[in-house]
């Protein structure tokens, strides 16, 4: 369940201990203006936060902190273009460029320093949405967040002192050269790193960047040397024209991307028609925005995205891969074709996605046997990487649909070992272990995809049926009810079933009301009518 509020109301160390406390799993979105960060949970402890537009790539976390040359990342990330399949922080530890504790204690640390940033915030929104998990990153670290808390509010109490001084990362100051020179004060490290920075351009902002220090470590530096008389305020950096600054559209589409992936759909669409806004030729803008809808379910409205996207001089294969899928799931089968026809003949030929699309739609379409042999063309695309849950989910399908239940299993097996948090892929493992037969195995797999998502209804209901089978009515009827609960649209069949059990509880009211839900998913029963005149007969007649 989501949850979201405004830190007005809420402070971020409050949810914080709620979500350790909850032992939750998931993502927090935090919002301030134009500002947006996030910190993922993982049943309770921190696995990773980051602040969007912020420099804090794992690269240049290690340059900063001195353990890195540039040329010694540069190399690093020829050698990772070279072999995407690579993850940087494994080559740089190959290399023996870094140690793997070294890199795991820098990325600790930044992940540290982007929540007592997100501390400082005391207005804005906050959204937590459960079993969202971080892309794949080079380290997640496991931090109790009650550990931050005490540091945190030592330093929201100092940020207060220094916003009197530093009111805004925009900021410039000089340095007042005579007065440090006369004074014969002797400055800690970092107050003599933010000196040499401070020459009259430079603003907070770039400080930060090019001193390798965090923004408490600046901002605490500089209060002291602004209080001293040491460095004065000079003025503001300039606001380049927003019709033209890249670094402006680049912003919005950065919050975009961030408010995408955690699931604020409004914010997205906001900050992508914002970037369409300034630069109108912009081929990113309809794309994402084209995703956001995808993920809202908006087909139509998707489609008209990428077909805009498409109509672009220079469309990506993308484009038009996403095209067809929304055109496919519109049942715009022709059309999806053509789409896909165009993304291979505009460099996506060898694309995995591309060719795995084309398996679907011949699925979609029937053609088994089809479908089936592009499927297993697009795995070898996918090289040494594994392919996505998607291509295990269709894959497994068609092995299914041409009898080859063996064969479906192990697929599925191995997609669940690739990627274990996706419970479609236990729901359909499930539902070919029952038709083999092999009841026990099902409900395990059932059991499973549960435990990813509690909200699944099908998992539900495929537990309710493994139960039902084998006469755990109880279990069975429970686990429906949490299956209606989930999708009360599910289909006619979870509704007789839980009438069949509350029929045979003695309880013909229930029962009736089951089934009358029944009839609503499928006019046309006939055992479902007939259940339901036989139980009214026996009502009346009992009156």
């Amino acid at each position: 369940m989501a949850i979201r509020g405004s830190l007005r109301e809420a402070s971020l160390p409050d949810v914080l201990q709620l979500l350790a406390m909850g032992k939750k799993t998931g993502c927090l979105s935090v919002t301030h203006r134009n500002n947006f960060g996030y910190i993922y949970f993982d049943r309770g402890r921190i696995a990773y936060a980051s602040i969007v537009n912020r420099r804090d790539r794992l690269g240049d976390l290690l340059v900063k902190a001195g353990l890195l040359t540039r040329p010694q990342l540069d190399t690093a990330i020829s050698m990772q273009a070279a072999d995407p399949s690579r993850r940087l922080g494994d080559i740089i530890v190959s290399q023996r460029l870094v140690s793997r504790e070294a890199l795991h204690e820098q990325v600790r640390t930044q992940i540290e320093e982007a929540v007592y940033y997100l501390f400082t915030w005391s207005q804005g929104t906050f959204n937590f949405e459960p079993d969202i998990r971080p892309e794949e990153q080079d380290y997640l670290a496991a931090i109790n967040p009650e550990s931050l808390l005490l540091e945190g509010a030592h330093r929201v109490d100092e940020w207060s002192l220094i916003e009197r001084k530093v009111p805004s990362f925009d900021v410039v100051f000089d340095v007042d050269r005579e007065h440090v020179q006369q004074s014969g004060v002797t400055f800690t490290p970092i107050q003599d790193t933010v000196l040499a920075l401070l020459d009259g351009r430079r603003d907070v902002r770039t400080i930060v960047d090019e001193s390798g220090l965090g923004e408490f470590e600046v901002g605490k530096a500089l209060y002291g040397l602004a209080s001293a008389s040491f460095v004065h305020r000079v003025g503001r950096t300039k606001t380049a024209d927003p019709a033209v600054s890249d670094a402006r559209v680049e912003e919005h589409r950065n919050l975009g991307i961030a408010f995408y992936k955690t699931g604020m759909f409004e914010e997205a669409t906001r900050e992508f028609r914002r970037v369409s806004e300034l630069r109108p030729a912009d081929h990113g803008a309809p794309f994402y925005l084209g995703l956001v809808l995808i993920r809202q379910g908006k087909w139509p409205a998707a489609v008209a995205a990428y077909e805009e996207a498409a109509a672009m001089s220079g469309a990506r294969p993308a484009i038009f891969h996403n095209l067809a899928y929304a055109l496919e799931r519109l049942g715009r089968y022709d059309e999806a074709q053509a789409a896909l026809e165009q993304a291979t003949t505009r460099g996506g030929r060898d694309d995995a996605r591309v060719r795995m699309s084309l398996g679907v739609l011949a699925l979609r379409r029937g053609a088994v046997a089809d479908a089936d042999a592009l499927l297993t063309a697009a795995r070898s695309l996918w090289g040494v990487r594994p392919p996505a849950p998607a291509w295990f989910h269709y894959a497994g399908l068609a092995a299914a649909m041409r009898g080859e239940l063996d064969r479906a299993i192990a697929l599925l097996r191995e997609g669940v070992g690739y990627h274990p948090h996706a419970a479609p892929l236990y729901n359909n493992l499930a539902t070919i272990l029952e038709r083999r037969g092999s009841y026990a195995d099902a409900a395990l797999a059932a059991e499973r995809g549960l435990q990813e998502a509690p909200g699944f209804a099908q998992l539900h209901k495929n537990a309710g049926d493994y139960a039902y089978r084998i006469a755990r009515y109880d279990d069975a009827f429970d686990a429906y009810q949490r299956a209606a609960r989930a999708n009360p649209e599910l289909g006619e069949d979870l509704y007789f079933k839980m009438g069949n059990i509350q029929y045979r509880r003695g309880d013909a009211s229930g029962a009736m009301q089951a089934w009358e839900r029944a009839l609503e998913l499928d006019p046309d029963s006939a055992i479902i009518r007939s259940n339901l005149e036989t139980v009214r007969r026996a009502t009346r007649a009992r009156a």
